[in-house]
């Protein structure tokens, strides 16, 4: 199942080109206070809201999908946790270009270990990437994006997909520049996520799928998650072995070979096989 947020924080699900209205499905969330809890608290309860959801849906007013304005399928990611050169030829082109390492450390992700972006750089698809700095080169990086279903630390990986609870395209754009990756990687809009969450059922196997970006039409970047230097699993168990993980936590899974620059008035358009395609236009902050 494919679930979207829109408009004004509404809710729904995506069937084809259409989005049906079941934003009443959030009064199955429970009422909370402060201090809020660490998790999201529609991922945290993804399976209740889906019960309800699906109860609604045979009522629920359906919108055409290019009439409303997506958000990150996410609202409250607790961490965004990234990998970074977790492709082997996209490790080759940083090392062999000194515009993207600029006397940075390159190491193998298993020695760099991950990162974090800053929460206040999400969006979604109905925003546009805001660039700043744009006397330095901007880059997109297209990701798989694993949003983390329930709490665990620890994790094996013969257990890490049982703590999924489902996808979502991340794009992970950077400046770049001789700073640490996540400055360079947080400002405004620097994380997209969408343009909804498929639920785990849907993807048997994260580690077989087509991914590709385009931009003005072009084809920068295209490969499988076969080629991930840490898989999926992998990298549940890897970054729950530093941090507990809570509902709604996001990790971007690595970009491959072909980072390129981006300016204002680009159009990009990313595609992961059964996750679906995402449109992000790029301007000026």
């Amino acid at each position: 199942m494919k679930f979207c947020r829109f408009g004004a924080n509404c809710f729904g699900i995506v069937e084809a080109d259409v989005v049906y209205d079941v934003t009443q499905a959030l009064d199955v969330l429970p009422q909370v206070r402060y201090p809020f809890p660490a998790s999201d608290l529609l991922i945290a309860n993804l399976d209740a809201v889906r019960e309800r959801a699906t109860q609604l849906k045979k009522d629920a007013p359906a919108i055409p999908l290019d009439k409303v304005r997506l958000l990150s399928p996410v609202a409250n990611p607790g961490k965004i946790i990234a990998a970074p050169v977790n492709y082997t030829k996209h490790l080759q082109e940083v090392l062999a270009d000194q515009h993207l390492h600029h006397g940075n450390m390159i190491n193998h992700i298993e020695k760099a270990g991950l990162f974090l972006k800053a929460g206040s750089s999400l969006i979604g698809a109905g925003d546009n990437v805001r660039l700043v700095h744009t006397d330095r080169r901007n880059d997109h990086e297209v990701e798989l994006a694993v949003v983390i279903g329930k709490c665990g630390r620890n994790i094996a990986r013969e257990q890490a997909l049982d703590y999924v609870a489902g996808y979502s395209i991340g794009l992970d754009m950077t400046i770049r520049g001789p700073e640490e990756r996540s400055f360079r990687k947080s400002p405004d809009t620097y994380t997209v996520l969408g343009p909804w969450l498929v639920t785990k059922d849907e993807i048997d196997n994260p580690g077989a799928l087509d991914l590709s970006i385009a931009v003005n039409g072009e084809v920068r970047q295209k490969a499988n998650t076969s080629d991930l230097i840490i898989d999926v699993p992998g990298l549940i168990a890897f970054a729950s072995s530093f941090y507990t993980l809570h509902a709604g936590d996001v990790i971007i899974t690595g970009t491959p070979e072909g980072v390129s620059p981006i300016v204002p008035g680009d159009t990009m358009v990313a595609t992961i096989e059964r996750v679906g395609t995402l449109t992000v236009q790029v301007s000026a902050a």
